[in-house]
């Protein structure tokens, strides 16, 4: 089946702590249903000095995040919309907004 959420979408997050924040998705993990979005659901890591990274301390990045819990973002509204799929007239299928029904893979 294909994703409706892709690397380098918009998406909106729908609920935990970072509700409303809005972002890129930069690595999208299909086998886990899993999405990992840029600056939302950061964890902090407590790291031991090693030779790979003399300095250690507290490292923040990027946690994965369940795809049910985020939205695209619409391209006209800016609003969260559910996504659908149609063929192009060149026989392509797309994703397209529900909301406003533009064409989100151009």
């Amino acid at each position: 089946m294909a994703a409706k959420i892709r690397k380098g979408d918009t998406v909106v997050i729908l609920t935990g702590k970072d509700k409303g924040r809005t972002g890129q998705v930069v690595k999208s993990i299909p086998d886990e249903n899993r999405v990992v979005v840029s600056g939302v659901n950061i964890k902090a890591r407590h790291t031991k000095p090693s030779q790979a990274d003399p300095q250690g301390g507290i490292k923040r990045n990027e946690a994965p995040i369940h795809v049910s819990n985020v939205a695209h973002v619409d391209p006209t509204s800016g609003k969260p919309t559910r996504v659908g799929f149609k063929t192009d007239d060149k026989g392509r299928k797309v994703r397209f907004a529900k909301r406003s029904g533009e064409s989100i893979d151009g």
